[in-house]
């Protein structure tokens, strides 16, 4: 089974508020949100990734970030590895480049919106984050 790696980022901005993207509706998984980020390029560094990432999709500039989770989940034809960060400093106004809808919330408002399967281990890590950090 092919396996794909994943950067993904849980960003959060000065008033503590969750950064979400909407997949788009003609990609796999389309219509449900999901944490920014993209695929890890061979011979890349995840950080690398995930800078480059954040920038190509929403128009930010990474500055300071810390490990959340990593998480792996099968599909039919695929293995994907999540590799995500906690983002807590950026420079940039984040909008969405690729034409996604971008949603800035409030992190207790998580469980309102529909995430994809593999997601759900990572909105746990972020929930104990946030419970340990900005309770």
């Amino acid at each position: 089974m092919k396996q794909v790696l994943v950067t993904a980022a849980a960003i959060l901005n000065s008033k503590g508020e969750l950064l979400i993207a909407k997949r788009p509706d003609d990609k796999h998984q389309g219509g449900l949100w999901e944490f920014p980020g993209g695929k890890v390029e061979a011979g890349e560094e995840i950080l690398t990734a995930l800078d480059r990432e954040l920038f190509e999709e929403l128009g930010i500039k990474t500055l300071a970030a810390k490990p959340l989770i990593k998480v792996s989940h099968d599909y039919l034809d695929k293995s994907v590895v999540l590799d995500v960060w906690v983002v807590t400093e950026f420079s940039g106004k984040a909008e969405g480049r690729e034409g996604q809808e971008v949603r800035w919330i409030v992190h207790s408002d998580i469980d309102s919106y529909t995430f994809p399967a593999a997601n759900l281990p990572i909105i746990e890590a972020f929930k104990n984050y946030i419970g340990e950090n900005l309770g």
